[in-house]
Formats: C-alpha cells, sequence, structure tokens
C-alpha cells in the first residue's frame, strides 16, 4: 500500500521531468496524506506536427478515488490506492483506466514494517517501524496514478484520484507486500495515451520496479502525525527492530469488491 509520500522537488524539476505545460510555485511537501490535495500529470492536447512545446499538464486532484457514480462520499470508502492487477475490471476502477490514467511525480514514499511473532512481535501487532523508500540516486519518480471527476447533487465539481500499487519486488517485500507502480521516462506517453491505449496495453507498465531502484532508511514515527511537516520526518534512525531477510507473504484478502491496497 501507498498511505503516505513526499514530494520535495522544485516546480522547475518537475517541468523538466515530465514535460508540463506550465505549473505554479509550491512549497516542498514531506508528509502528504490522504484527502489532502496532491499535484498529478495528465496527458494534454496534441500540439501541432513539429512543435517542441509540452503535451502533458500538471493539475491538483484530491487524494481519494471517488467513481461519478458515487451519490454521497460519506457513505463511501477512502480509495487511495488502486491495486493494479485487478483496477482493469474493478467497478469503481474501470472507466478510468481506460480514459483518465494519470502521473503521480514523488520524491519517494514511506511504508511500515509491522514484526510479526518471528521477529518478537506478537502476529504482525507489534510496534511498526516506518521506513522512508526513496530513489537511491535521487531525483524525481512517476507513480502510476488514475483520476476521476466527481459532480455532486449542486453541480460542482472535484478532481479525484488514486495511486496504483503492485506487489513489492525483493527489496521492499521484508517491509510490506506492496508497493506504488513507478512508470519510467520512456513509458510516459504510453501510460497516459488513452485515446489510443487500452488498459490491455499498458498492463506491462503495471509491475514491481528493479529491486535497485529504492533504498529503504529506518525514520522515527513522527510521520505518523499528519500535522508533522518538515524535513526532520526523513532524518535516519536506528529501526527498533532489524527487517527479517524476506517477509512471508501474507494471505489474499477476501470479500467485499473494493479493495484499498
Amino acid at each position: 500500500m501507498c498511505g503516505r509520500y513526499a514530494l520535495t522537488a522544485t516546480p522547475r524539476d518537475i517541468f523538466e521531468f515530465l514535460s508540463v505545460i506550465s505549473i505554479d510555485d509550491f512549497p516542498k511537501r514531506y508528509n502528504i496524506a490522504p484527502t489532502q490535495p496532491i499535484l498529478i500529470v495528465a496527458a494534454g492536447e496534441r500540439q501541432a506536427p513539429g512543435s517542441n512545446l509540452p503535451v502533458r499538464q500538471a493539475m491538483l486532484a484530491r487524494w481519494g478515488f471517488l467513481p461519478g457514480w458515487v451519490k454521497d462520499p460519506r457513505d463511501f470508502p477512502l480509495l487511495i490506492n488502486a491495486r493494479a492487477e485487478t483496477a482493469a475490471e474493478k467497478a469503481s476502477f474501470r472507466a478510468a483506466m481506460r480514459h483518465r490514467r494519470v502521473l503521480v511525480p514523488a520524491s519517494g514514499f514511506y511504508e511500515w514494517h509491522r514484526p510479526g511473532k518471528e521477529e518478537g512481535g506478537k502476529d504482525g501487532a507489534g510496534r511498526a517501524q516506518a521506513y522512508w523508500i526513496r530513489p537511491k540516486h535521487g531525483g524525481i519518480l512517476a507513480f502510476a496514478g488514475l483520476m476521476e471527476t466527481w459532480s455532486s447533487a449542486d453541480g460542482s465539481e472535484v478532481d479525484t484520484a488514486a495511486i496504483l500499487t503492485t506487489r513489492a519486488n525483493d527489496a521492499i517485500a521484508p517491509i510490506h507486500d506492496r508497493m506504488p507502480v513507478v512508470i519510467a521516462p520512456e513509458d510516459f506517453e504510453r501510460w497516459l495515451d488513452c485515446k489510443t491505449g487500452e488498459p490491455r496495453d499498458v498492463a506491462d507498465l503495471m509491475r514491481p520496479a528493479e529491486p535497485d531502484l529504492f533504498e529503504a532508511i529506518a525514520v522515527s514515527d513522527l510521520v505518523n502525525k499528519v500535522s508533522n511537516m518538515g524535513p526532520d520526518l526523513q532524518a535516519p534512525v536506528t529501526p527498533s527492530v532489524p527487517l527479517p531477510a524476506k517477509r512471508k507473504p501474507l494471505p489474499p484478502k477476501g470479500g467485499g469488491q473494493l479493495s484499498l491496497f
């Protein structure tokens, strides 16, 4: 799952990395949480042949996906993630997978390791250790995302988004069994092309990142509190419990049509 992430790159860095049409200035964000506005990038209008102008647009969306058919958000679960393996078939995400795929720029994400019995925990209910997971060589990432514009009964509209997740690679698996889908720069155009590209055409992109992409840094529990927003959230600490060599996969979740992570 991906329940917290950070975006500390400059607008200029994002402009160059994602080739957006324009982007407003914004502060560094070290603790982005569900229901907050997040930056997403969508395909823009195609430029004339030979044009070197950017073809993507940046916009803000609420992190918490709302399908268009939802009548009252208060009666609907908070969908911050969509499982890459099933999003194309799920009623909540099916239309967005076909028509509204986006990129979510990030500097990295946070995940929590909860010790199991073999690590001194109690059936996975021990004290969780937070990890800041970032690219080993720095820079910006682009998570695969989905967006939907939800309209209320009074006609007001809210742009909403979710981040796609997949099974964790070997580097992240000792911490958690899921991780965000990372789209490589050479695949941006294919992922965002919803006019000619169907979900089956981008299924191969929704795979775990290469094991050497990320490094995981143990951090304090300051990140647990949404109101904590400074760079000290990413300061390294000594983990309370060392990570196991390889975490056993969790059993599949049963029941219910909607999967949150």
